[in-house]
């Protein structure tokens, strides 16, 4: 079995809901991906007695606790002084923490405030945890049966003290045997759709399926045992891929890492040696900018002009004025693949969250034709996100000879 881990966040703004806990959520991912069996997430506010209880609470059930938050410099940060009291450590000065911290400002020609010097403050045999993305150095002390961990709350700090320091200890510390998680990303299928579809698959009960629905993709998610035979776990993730069929845009989790979307185009883009030019309209430069960065991408263009011309057509209209504007585009850029996206629908349907627009892709490449049509509903920024990917899933679906 393996051990158990419990997350542990300290802050009354959390607490409050003014911040939303994010390193949760990444701890909880990299903690069972390393093997733990994660229990639960607790959050506590800015009081020393709620803190202390909590600590005690946690020694005597879990196995690892991970605790992010309170390690700042102002009065409100307790949890060194929380852990001294819960696990009677008393705080001691670390010179060599109190030299990381001035170095920091030394670093930045500014003078240290005095109040840093609490960050120096250590609970007593603490293990430190040295700190160069900030001031807050973590500690690791073992009380009961649990190994704690304290981290700072400020993400980037904290991933990188966990992903450099603490993730290799924790992989030597405790046996663990991690899971092998599968994730089939599809474009254009909801959470219940995808459920449909995969009702007739006989799923093992040592297998955990979930859904993840992002604004990018939904992921149907297989979590698979350590020591799940290889065949078989092949052989369920096809079964899968085949009920989803074209949908299907990456799976992770196999031989080669995945992407989003765009990442996938650009592997595929590169094998076929293509090159891309874009028109675009209900995206407003979103398409462009989800292929920022990638060479094969040499023009791209946001057509005001068309998408104002063209909302009060249909699409058959459209369909012409996209292959219009495509095989003059190709002739003026040369580039081996046009994407042209244009809608239609009321004045203020993109603006109006309870109107729909009707987008059209059009792809002219290798010197044929291939085009879809969607309606669309919701806020502007929805519309946006969606025709952009629906247009780039049409790119997509070609270059995994996926359309007839």
């Amino acid at each position: 079995m393996n051990p158990t881990l419990e997350i542990f966040s300290q802050g009354e703004e959390i607490v409050t809901g003014q911040t939303v806990d994010t390193n949760a959520a990444w701890l909880a991912q990299e903690a069972i991906h390393c093997g733990f069996t994660v229990t639960r997430h607790t959050a506590v506010g800015d009081k020393l007695t709620d803190l202390i209880n909590l600590l005690n609470d946690i020694a005597a059930r879990a196995d690892c606790c991970i605790c992010t938050g309170g390690l700042g410099p102002t009065s409100d940060d307790l949890t060194a002084e929380a852990v001294a009291s819960a696990f009677n450590r008393p705080l001691e000065f670390d010179d060599i923490a109190f030299e990381q911290i001035k170095e920091f400002f030394d670093r930045r020609n500014r003078p240290m405030p005095e109040v840093n010097k609490k960050q120096a403050l250590l609970p007593q045999t603490a293990k430190r945890i040295d700190n160069t993305w900030g001031t807050a150095p973590g500690f690791a002390l073992q009380h009961q049966r649990c190994w704690f961990v304290f981290l700072p709350g400020v993400p980037s700090e904290m991933k990188g003290l966990f992903l450099e320091h603490v993730k290799p200890d924790l992989l030597t510390r405790f046996t663990l045997q991690p899971p092998h998680l599968v994730s089939l990303k599809t474009l254009g299928l909801g959470e219940s759709a995808i459920q449909e579809l995969i009702k007739d698959i006989k799923i093992p009960d040592t297998i955990e399926l979930g859904f993840r629905a992002g604004t990018d993709d939904v992921q149907t998610k297989l979590l698979f045992p350590f020591d799940y035979p290889k065949t078989d776990l092949d052989s369920l993730v096809t079964e899968f891929s085949e009920c989803l069929g074209d949908y299907v845009f990456a799976i992770d989790g196999l031989e080669e890492p995945t992407g989003d979307l765009a990442f996938e185009i650009d592997k595929l883009m590169t094998a076929k040696n293509h090159t891309l030019a874009i028109i675009e309209t209900a995206s407003h430069g979103l398409l462009a900018a989800k292929c920022v960065g990638y060479d094969w991408l040499i023009q791209a263009s946001y057509e005001k002009s068309v998408a104002v011309s063209t909302q009060k057509l249909n699409a058959e209209e459209l369909m012409a004025i996209a292959k219009n504007l495509a095989l003059k585009t190709q002739e003026n850029t040369r580039a081996s693949a046009i994407l042209v996206q244009l809608y239609t629908g009321d004045p203020g349907a993109l603006r109006d969250k309870n109107k729909s627009i009707q987008v059209l892709s059009f792809l002219l490449i290798d010197k044929a034709f291939y085009q879809t049509t969607h309606f669309i509903l919701g806020p502007i920024s929805r519309k946006q996100n969606q025709a952009t990917l629906l247009s780039l899933d049409l790119l997509r679906r070609y270059l995994q000879d996926k359309l007839i």
